[in-house]
């Protein structure tokens, strides 16, 4: 299936659909992400810190907003209303999150997108990505944006091989996805709407809307015993 940006993400639930326009893949809007930011920006900072944090000058942050003792919020992002920045998150250069969202406990997020109501509630990394609304990171789960080979992150959709342009790609992961603990997305990754990945699953490549990935691996079940003294 060739995916494009409508496919995977409503764009009713970002007050940044601007981002997606003329794109003709679903990638392309990190491509623009930079710009968009520096001109959208407004520096308004309406949120409530408990305890200490460090936050960078350009930064938006709107009301209803909570961040937690120990957050750095480097900049430059626009952060959205009612979200939970939680104590030792990381957000660094240019990420835009939307309304709702929850940034946990060391979890760290780098030049992404994030639509409303996504959760990366506990130890996550988040690189070069976009999230879909109500998309779901388990603890522990990775979306890795950079080959070990140098060269740009490449996509194969509906048989093509294509060239994103990227060096830094993590994945695009649709509406109501879900991510099990300690998953990794490999670079160039797509998710589709409504699908699962299983805990401990290292995912490539394409998985379609409302598909579930899941480990082969089969367990070994034996008989409690009480050890000798």
């Amino acid at each position: 299936m060739l995916y494009s940006v409508e496919v995977l993400f409503d764009l009713t639930q970002t007050e940044h659909s601007g981002l997606f326009t003329d794109c003709p893949f679903p990638w392309d809007p990190l491509k623009k992400l930079t710009d968009y930011i520096a001109a959208n920006l407004n520096r308004h900072q309406l949120h409530t810190v408990v305890g200490s944090a460090h936050i960078g000058k350009d930064v938006s942050i709107g009301a209803g907003t909570v961040v937690e003792h120990g957050a750095m919020i480097l900049g430059p992002a626009i952060i959205g209303k009612n979200c939970k920045i939680r104590h030792n998150a990381y957000i660094r250069e240019n990420c835009v999150i939307g309304d709702n969202c929850i940034i946990g406990n060391a979890s760290e997020v780098k030049h992404s997108i994030l639509l409303n109501n996504c959760a990366i509630p506990h130890f996550n990394y988040v690189g070069d990505s976009i999230l879909g609304y109500k998309s779901h990171l388990g603890a522990g789960a990775v979306l890795s944006n950079i080959k070990l080979m140098p060269e740009n992150v490449w996509v194969e959709m509906d048989g093509q091989h294509i060239d994103t342009g990227l060096r830094k790609f993590g994945a695009l992961v649709g509406d109501g996805t879900d991510i099990g603990c300690n998953a990794v997305l490999n670079p160039g990754s797509i998710i589709g709407r409504g699908a699962f990945i299983y805990p401990n699953v290292c995912w490539r490549g394409i998985l379609p809307d409302n598909m579930i990935a899941k480990n082969k691996a089969s367990q070994d079940i034996s008989i409690r015993r009480p050890r000798m003294s």
